[in-house]
């Protein structure tokens, strides 16, 4: 996994929210055709023939899916297992499973039913509701509706979000005291996708309610629904232990430990399919499934309509939906990821259609994210194809000239900043290029390939041969970019100071200076013991030599604490994470002050090699050597490694 990827694992593997085009194949436009019926017949013969064969090549262990049409549930299955070990089946009706980030719909669908009985207003500023203050002292305030649109300006946050010893799991209450998040943003202005904000709504809800969180959305939302095989509740309930499935890395390795989500609000749901189908349904009825409401119909199609603006063509947010523009047709819908477990839920509300599916496997390759892309794409072509031809605009003459205005290299506006896990931002961006025809390619999402884009209006790309658009906007004064397929974060131009083209190879030839530097000392001493050569050399040179190794040898064991502490998130295992692990934060962060003072040794040492008797070529490899020590203190200050910050 290269460093960009870690970067965007951070804003997606926990509770992330991957939307529907970022991830997997180019999306493609579809041609203009005749769609198959939408009935259980052709629905099965197509996920037969598509899923057994994607769960095998990409090395998932099992997946369910839900259909609902016209109020009913159209079909519902399993493919592959729960448990690989027992040979368990995936059970729509009673397995269960992980929803993520498309648990958020459920604490969303709960604030706009206190917003219905006069408890909540989504214009408020969100302090009243709150016994502690998130909003700046001076400036907009945050709203409610900022938490949906996720525009509140919160800095993402990793420490002590999912756990899997239950000693560790704190209430929603305490993790939101206890873990505030700095605002990048001005509320309001910059799309960043944020738990935080999400926890808070739930937090509110508990609070206006009167009623612990988990037992409001069971009674308002669950029970209503018929929905008993659900919950928010962690750890898992004794009654549940039978029918959840495990999750995997891979179906060929053993399973993980149940995951445990802080920001129980924002992603902790366990659900089945057939519980997730019944929510579909209500959701599609304007808030009604059989006698029950659990929203006014007004208030459904409130909750379904654009909360916010957007440019045409690009995805928008609809209080807490995703809301898009597919194939002609509107789609609204969530996805969810824990570091296993990976969901989505899509609707269609003028044809009264839902799909619903998770896989409880990464895959090989974070395969899923490609099948999980795939399985929406090839639906809604099957099954709602686009009736108009493929849009060709010309491209403007423009083109070679706008191209390298919005070429460079961005960071995502989800990300952490004042952290130490700033450094994986640090280290590489997403890079967009302009091409010699005047076209841009700009990296997929969580993907290694490139999309080719072409300008068909003023700083308005669309991709060649696909529906993807990137606008570019000045943001704060700040060069920005739109893609049509995230409303929940933008890209913003990085600057020279961040820029992985500096800072990455500063780090690999400080870590390469100074590991030369310690090996040299060795084989040096080997080679003339070999030789019989008797080194001969002054006090004040010994010194020096002393001095300096010592200082290089810190240097390098700073650095590769460092790794090891980062490591952890290469691998996904995002539980290390947490309070226990303050005392060796805190340490690497003093030892920083240690690195500072290892490169004034340095300095030192080459200001008394002027008044000494050496070779040119001793006095160059000191020079560099400082200047990798110097390097390193530059990495520490910009990558927020030298920092007393332990709120990452």
């Amino acid at each position: 996994m290269n460093f960009r990827i870690a970067a965007a694992v951070l804003g997606a593997a926990v509770l992330g929210s991957i939307s529907h085009g970022l991830a997997g194949e180019p999306q493609k436009s579809s041609s203009p055709g005749s769609s198959h019926p939408l009935d259980s017949h052709d629905l099965e013969a197509w996920l037969d023939g598509m899923l057994p064969y994607a769960l095998n090549t990409g090395d998932i262990a099992g997946g369910v899916v839900a259909v609902v049409k016209d109020g009913n549930i159209l079909l519902q299955k399993g493919f592959g297992y729960a448990d690989v070990g027992r040979q368990i089946p995936m059970d729509p009706e009673r397995t269960m499973i992980r929803a993520g980030s498309t648990s958020k719909l459920f604490t969303w669908t709960a604030v706009m039913q206190l917003v219905e009985q006069g408890k909540l207003d989504l214009n408020k500023n969100v302090d009243e509701y709150l016994d502690f203050k998130v909003s700046p002292a001076a400036g907009k305030p945050i709203t409610l509706l900022d938490l949906m649109n996720h525009r509140a300006g919160f800095e993402e946050g990793l420490k002590d979000i999912i756990a899997t010893d239950p000693r560790r799991l704190e209430s929603t209450e305490a993790y939101l005291k206890q873990h505030p998040r700095p605002l990048l943003f001005p509320s309001g202005t910059v799309p960043a996708y944020s738990n935080y904000g999400a926890a808070l709504a739930g937090y509110i809800v508990e609070r206006v309610s009167g009623e612990p969180f988990e037992r409001y959305i069971e009674r308002h939302i669950f029970t209503p629904l018929g929905m008993m095989h659900s919950t928010f509740d962690q750890p898992l309930p004794a009654r549940f232990n039978d029918a959840i499935s495990q999750g995997y890395g891979t179906a060929s390795m053993p399973p993980h430990p149940y995951e445990l989500v802080v920001t129980a609000p924002a992603g902790s749901l366990a659900t089945t399919a057939a519980d997730m189908g019944r929510f579909m349904i209500a959701q599609l009825s304007q808030g009604r499934m059989g006698d029950s409401e659990i929203l006014k119909s007004q208030t459904a199609l409130l909750m379904q309509t654009p909360s916010e603006t957007a440019l045409p063509g690009f995805s928008s947010m609809a209080h807490g939906f995703f809301h898009e523009n597919r194939n002609g047709r509107t789609l609204i819908g969530h996805g969810g990821d824990t570091v296993v477990f990976h969901t989505e839920l899509d609707l269609l509300p003028e044809e009264h259609v839902g799909i619903f599916y998770n896989f409880n496997s990464r895959g090989r390759d974070s395969a899923v994210y490609g099948l999980r892309k795939a399985l929406l794409d090839r639906f809604m072509d099957r099954y709602f194809p686009s009736s108009a031809p493929a849009s060709s605009e010309p491209t403007l003459a423009t083109a070679s000239r706008d191209a390298q205005q919005i070429a460079g290299r961005y960071q995502s506006s989800r990300r952490v900043e004042h952290g130490f896990l700033s450094l994986f931002y640090l280290l590489q961006q997403s890079v967009i290029t302009s091409n010699s025809d005047g076209t841009i390619s700009a990296p997929q999402f969580l993907g290694t390939g490139e999309d080719t884009f072409h300008e068909v209006a003023p700083d308005l790309w669309r991709q060649v041969g696909g529906t993807r658009q990137l606008a570019l906007q000045r943001i704060d004064n700040i060069r920005t970019v739109v893609d049509s397929e995230d409303p929940t974060s933008v890209l913003q131009a990085v600057p020279f100071y961040r820029s992985s083209v500096l800072n990455l190879p500063l780090l690999l030839i400080a870590f390469a200076i100074l590991a030369l530097t310690l090996l040299f000392w060795p084989i040096s001493w080997l080679v003339r013991r070999g030789y019989g050569v008797q080194l001969t050399q002054s006090v004040p040179l010994w010194r020096v030599r002393l001095y300096t190794r010592l200082a290089a040898a810190f240097d390098l064991l700073y650095l590769v604490a460092w790794m090891l502490l980062l490591k952890p998130v290469l691998s996904l295992d995002l539980q290390v994470y947490s309070a226990a692990l303050d005392p060796v934060v805190r340490t690497l962060q003093l030892a920083g002050l240690a690195a500072i003072a290892a490169a004034v040794v340095g300095i030192w040492g080459m200001w008394q090699l002027f008044k000494l008797d050496v070779s040119m070529r001793y006095r160059l490899w000191n020079g560099a050597l400082v200047a990798a020590m110097l390097g390193i203190v530059w990495i520490g200050f910009v990558g927020k490694l030298i920092s007393f910050n332990l709120n990452y």
